[in-house]
């Protein structure tokens, strides 16, 4: 079984390799084509160690026309999980944790902070995570304007609802839910977006049927996100839309520290500090 697993885990690990290579193409094109002030953005890649194994790139874009930061990150880990992780693991049903807490995981995550008020902010990671006794995918992506457009948000969840009916019919329902779930802030009793897709643990017995999917989860991003950042970025702005975005980041900065279970494994895990904190904005304020 663990051989078997060695070649569908070099096949994950290239395929989120290559889903960052078109993103980062694809919103370096976006800096080239907008014809605001300023030099067009490029990203800045660092290669990161996990010193107990494995690393990646860190892409990260600051300052550019369109977007104020972006990163875009892709990791393929290994090594065991150290008790507060095993048990972590153990309390969400993955079993064998403590016989043998030896992992594998792959991914790609990025999140996207705008120059542009009326540009929303957006997250999408995929994911598959792999030990002795289990494995499973998990991902989604989620919209985060600070100014709410309806049909912005119907765009985006048509494209994850798409990706997912292509699979099962009971995917968006479920998986859209588990987002509102998930990226609810409790603190302040409110969402911080406007959704789009959540899930883990995907483990259906059929590996391709899972990998196939999370693909398609990656390859639905794109269209659902450059439609609304070539709709918004050009659009006026005023010092009030400004304030508004900042006060929103916040409300970002603070559910990805408290609340953020992607932050907590990769800090638990030894991972690069500002690969895993690569989420957080430039610049955010408090009211």
């Amino acid at each position: 079984m663990i051989e078997e697993f060695d070649s569908r885990k070099a096949r994950a690990a290239a395929w989120f390799r290559s889903l960052r290579d078109e993103i980062v193409a694809s919103f370096e094109g976006l800096e080239e084509s907008h014809t605001g002030e300023g030099e067009a953005g490029r990203f800045e890649v660092t290669e990161t160690r996990r010193e107990s194994g494995g690393g990646g790139l860190m892409s990260v874009m600051r300052g550019g026309r369109v977007f104020e930061k972006v990163g875009v990150n892709v990791s393929t880990v290994h090594g065991s999980l150290g008790e507060r992780a095993q048990k972590a693991m153990a309390a969400r049903g993955v079993p064998g944790m403590a016989e043998n807490p030896e992992f594998w995981a792959s991914g790609i995550s990025l999140v996207a902070h705008m120059q542009n008020p009326h540009a929303p902010a957006v997250h999408m990671n995929t994911r598959m995570f792999w030990t002795p006794h289990a494995w499973w995918f998990g991902g989604g992506s989620d919209l985060n304007p600070c100014l709410e457009y309806q049909e912005d948000t119907a765009h985006f969840h048509g494209r994850m609802q798409a990706a997912c009916d292509a699979h099962a019919p009971d995917y968006f329902p479920r998986f859209k839910a588990w987002a509102d779930e998930y990226f609810f802030v409790p603190h302040r009793g409110r969402a911080r977006g406007v959704g789009g897709i959540f899930y883990d643990d995907l483990n259906t017995g059929d590996w391709e049927a899972d990998f196939g999917f999370t693909q398609d989860v990656g390859r639905a991003f794109l269209p659902a996100f450059v439609p609304l950042v070539e709709k918004r970025r050009d659009m006026p702005w005023t010092e009030a839309d400004r304030d508004a975005q900042l006060v929103h980041r916040g409300l970002y900065a603070e559910y990805n520290l408290v609340y953020d279970r992607g932050t907590k494994f990769g800090l638990e895990t030894g991972h690069d500090a500002n690969a895993v904190l690569m989420s957080l904005p430039p610049l955010a304020k408090w009211v």
